[in-house]
């Protein structure tokens, strides 16, 4: 059954231009369909040799909600919003599934190379190395994520502000899961404040 598509969509240009950070949100239920239909696009997120390091919980539950938000040191857009996506890398399970990432179209012979190099790359890492390598993937996905959101009719709110520990006891994660993001989103409910960002003459420098 085809995933229903979500009302009409923006344009990348307006999606950008008119995302904002919110934190008040219309309380209504989103739809799994909905869901279903962010997800779809932001599976598509690239990494560096397609090693897809992240995970999406996608949080409904009211009373997890409520928990997340403890967690979160109280900001009130956790339980504001109908749903909260934290995005999680593991990498030690990332790694032990390398040869799902490699393209099923090429030989077996250059499979084999392939893996074998992949494995050569994160054996010589530290594991703190490993992680943080994790976590730049998975803020790649965290933009697609805030991009598609948004070019869905739907406003979001980045969070770094929770504590990971609480998190991952509250999803029974391992201890050494770690989380790129925190993300309500929902229909917003205010406005938001208006872009205040620095010109393009003190971020850009073309050689």
């Amino acid at each position: 059954m085809p995933i229903q598509k979500i009302k009409q969509t923006l344009s990348l240009k307006e999606a950008v231009e008119s995302r904002r950070s919110i934190r008040n949100f219309i309380q209504e239920t989103i739809q799994d369909e909905e869901i279903q239909e962010i997800f779809s696009l932001v599976r598509l997120t690239p990494s560096a040799w397609n090693i897809q390091p992240w995970h999406f919980h996608i949080i409904k539950d009211v009373q997890l909600k409520e928990k997340l938000q403890e967690a979160a040191y109280g900001q009130t857009q956790v339980t504001s919003a109908p749903v909260v996506v934290l995005i999680s890398v593991d990498m030690e399970n990332s790694i032990n599934r390398l040869s799902e990432t490699i393209h099923p179209g090429i030989s077996e012979d250059r499979k084999q190379i392939e893996l074998a190099n992949l494995k050569s790359v994160f054996e010589k890492m530290s594991k703190e190395e490993r992680v943080a390598w994790g976590l730049t993937q998975a803020n790649i996905a965290l933009g697609f994520l805030l991009l598609t959101i948004q070019g869905l009719g739907y406003s979001s709110v980045p969070m770094m502000g929770f504590d990971q520990a609480k998190v991952n006891k509250l999803l029974g994660l391992p201890e050494h899961v770690t989380f790129a993001a925190m993300v309500p989103f929902g229909r917003p409910d205010s406005a938001g404040y208006e872009h205040h960002r620095f010109d393009l003459e003190k971020i850009i420098t073309i050689h």
